[in-house]
């Protein structure tokens, strides 16, 4: 299999926009959910938010891998790659 240029371009472009959606859609998830939960006490907090960054690493995580590999694949078709 012969992989291409615009393949590995797509990829980074997938990841950038990856990045560029998970930003603000983050901010707004841990706004609306900083909201319902309200003043906790400063221990609680704490481990809510060490929850918080494991989903937020996921999330990330996740982001990246669909957008890549999505931006991979159109890059491949555009350059002409088959499968």
């Amino acid at each position: 299999m012969e992989v291409l240029l615009p393949a590995w371009f797509g990829g980074l472009v997938g990841t950038i926009i990856a990045v560029a959606i998970y930003t603000p859609a983050m901010r707004a998830v841990e706004r609306r959910l900083h909201q319902k939960r309200g003043p906790t006490p400063l221990g609680k907090r704490a481990a809510y938010e060490e929850k918080l960054s494991v989903v937020r690493r996921l999330v990330l995580g996740a982001f990246i891998a669909i957008m890549a590999t999505l931006g991979y694949w159109i890059g491949g078709v555009i350059g002409g790659m088959r499968g």
